[in-house]
């Protein structure tokens, strides 16, 4: 008799979790259609780095209809929303980022985006080059999906809309840095953390992970250079600016070529922004280049600023002008917790099936959901954004940036499983 009860039982829990598991799944299908819509309001309407307004209200709007506890105004424009499930335990965070980039949008779509602002002075296109439109669009619809299935949380979600992911205007603070200095992470305090990014490289359906160090460091850099401005045809007369600019960026990538050892981890430093003269006959008194390096060592992080440092001023000096360089720490690496990743990617495997869930290399791309994982356990991987047969995919933070929306849901599967298998484990 007493075996039997015991198989009655274990027989009804696989029945109740089965019903379960049809309603959760139904729940999720269910949800794709408004996923895409708020993603293609997103889209047409981005807002930069610490400047998503409409976004915050769109997003705390949805939250609060849901019935889950909210708060706005985090870190400017940050909105968090609290789900308590049915038993209280562990607490687990899902986090989205929601700013838009400065670039002037090229696709011809339904929703494409026409705002036009001024950023650091110049006039420019907003547009959602990254992804983070569909990243909003998914953790709203994992908000809702959750809240029916809130008796499946043993513990809590906390749900993070992050700004300024790309990094806040000069001068300003913002992004994850900010929100964890506001206690984004206490009351209730978070016990890991999880969050995707899109890609428009990878096939919908898919996903890809990498355990431990996943993405770069991030440094953002400006070097200023002083010369001596004079006529552009007596050029003996000066010191040029821009001649000390192009020495120090072809010295700059002699670290790369030749003091880093790339064999172990990759390493890039970039000069994205180049400033200097006003007519074409007159050499200026001063350049300013602005820049990123990109690490994914801490020793070989050290060694590259530290070589930056000594060869700029070096290298203006042996010209006949000066130079300074001034360092931001704009991330730190992406590190997904071992043991985390570990116990979270049979739910992955599970959701994409097996051969859908790839291991991958680190990328030389930066994220402050860096930040976080510096702070509790975190996972955060790689979700398929490119259609099908589409072999010339565009790199993200471009003109033609494109995702295809049926990559979304599987984000809402991911993103919803985790957190009730992290929760109930």
């Amino acid at each position: 008799m007493k075996i039997l009860l015991t198989s009655l039982t274990l027989l009804c829990a696989v029945n109740l979790f089965s019903q379960t598991d049809a309603q959760l799944k139904k729940d999720i299908a269910s949800i794709e259609n408004k996923v895409i819509n708020w993603r293609h309001y997103f889209h047409e309407n981005p807002e930069l780095s610490n400047r998503e307004y409409e976004t915050a209200e769109k997003i705390a709007e949805h939250l609060k209809s849901l019935g889950l506890e909210v708060e706005t105004g985090v870190a400017h424009t940050g909105v968090i929303g609290i789900l308590r499930g049915k038993e209280t335990g562990k607490v687990v965070a899902l986090r989205a980022d929601i700013d838009a980039l400065p670039v002037t949008e090229r696709n011809d779509l339904p929703f494409k985006s026409e705002v036009v602002t001024e950023f650091l002075g110049t006039e420019t296109g907003v547009m959602h080059a990254c992804g983070h439109d569909t990243h909003t669009a998914i953790l709203m619809g994992v908000a809702e999906v959750l809240t029916k299935n809130k008796d499946l949380l043993n513990g809590t979600v906390k749900f993070i809309f992050q700004p300024a992911e790309e990094g806040p205007p000069p001068g300003e603070k913002g992004g994850a840095g900010l929100m964890i200095t506001e206690g984004v992470l206490k009351n209730p305090d978070v016990d890991a953390i999880f969050g995707l990014h899109i890609n428009s490289s990878t096939p919908i359906g898919t996903i890809r992970y990498k355990p431990g160090g996943t993405m770069a460091a991030v440094e953002r850099f400006v070097i200023t250079v002083k010369g001596k401005g004079t006529h552009g045809s007596a050029p003996w007369t000066g010191v040029d600016p821009i001649l000390i600019s192009a020495k120090i960026i072809d010295g700059l990538q002699t670290i790369i070529s030749r003091e880093a050892k790339l064999v172990e981890e990759p390493a890039v430093i970039t000069v994205g922004k180049i400033t200097a003269g006003t007519r074409f006959n007159i050499i200026p008194e001063s350049s300013e280049m602005i820049g990123t390096v990109r690490t994914l060592d801490p020793d070989m992080r050290e060694m590259v600023i530290r070589r930056m440092k000594e060869m700029v001023p070096a290298i203006a000096k042996a010209y006949g002008g000066n130079a300074e360089i001034v360092f931001q720490n704009n991330t730190a690496i992406t590190f997904n917790d071992l043991e985390l990743t570990a116990e979270m990617l049979p739910t992955l495997q599970n959701i994409a099936g097996t051969d859908n869930v790839e291991l991958v290399k680190a990328t030389t791309g930066g994220e402050d959901f860096s930040f976080f994982q510096e702070e509790v356990p975190g996972f955060y991987f790689f979700l398929g954004g490119m259609t099908p047969g589409n072999t010339t995919p565009y790199p993200h933070h471009t003109p033609d940036f494109m995702i295809d929306d049926d990559g979304m849901l599987l984000g809402v599967k991911s993103l919803s499983q985790l957190a009730i298998d992290y929760l109930n484990n």
